[in-house]
């Protein structure tokens, strides 16, 4: 997924063509940015509730979109706000007020592969690790792991003041992933998959 894709998404953003362009960035991302939900989670059914309301919120605002990031880091921006919202009421439904109709088929057939595919992963020792570790220490791994994401993305995706000064941010967000580096070694020689000498390394 490279610049190719960004490219696509921001021309039909462009055209005015807010449907192709909110398709091209679910079919693009929308199978990470699950899985990104399912890991921080830790639930499938949570997971696919909060990628609906990020699919809401896609559609809402991508008028409004200022492309400051990319559209993948901000559909991470998306999915973490998703998961609050989730968390702090999980019965809720949002009311559906806008034409989800041309996005919901793709998103669904998304959901329905990515699920399938992450079951098969999670039976792995290192994802049953990642299962103690906090939501946020599980966002902070996959974002910058599994994703790759410069820190300056993972700051506008996790900080909560992303205009703030941002080498203060990545500088945090170093921190912390040395100290869940460390865990994560401590973690993985207590449940036999690291050796005490490698645990070390």
């Amino acid at each position: 997924m490279g610049g190719g894709l960004e490219e696509r998404i921001r021309a039909a953003w462009d055209a005015d063509q807010l449907a192709m362009a909110a398709e091209l960035a679910i079919e693009g991302y929308g199978r990470e940015v699950l899985g990104f939900l399912v890991t921080t989670l830790g639930s499938e059914q949570d997971a696919s509730e909060a990628f609906s309301l990020l699919c809401e919120d896609l559609w809402r605002g991508l008028a409004r979109f200022e492309w400051r990031c990319s559209m993948r880091t901000w559909l991470y921006v998306l999915a973490r706000h998703a998961r609050a919202r989730h968390l702090r009421d999980p019965h809720r439904r949002a009311e559906r007020n806008v034409p989800l109709s041309q996005i919901s088929d793709v998103a669904e057939r998304l959901r329905s592969r990515t699920l399938a595919h992450l079951r098969t992963e999670a039976r792995d020792g290192l994802a049953r690790l990642r299962n103690e570790l906090t939501a946020d220490e599980r966002a902070l791994l996959v974002l910058r792991v599994d994703r790759k994401l410069s820190w300056d993305d993972i700051a506008t995706i996790l900080e909560d003041e992303p205009d703030g000064d941002r080498k203060k941010a990545t500088a945090r967000l170093r921190k912390r992933f040395q100290l869940l580096k460390a865990k994560l070694r401590r973690l993985a020689e207590q449940a036999g998959l690291l050796a005490s000498d490698e645990a070390g390394s």
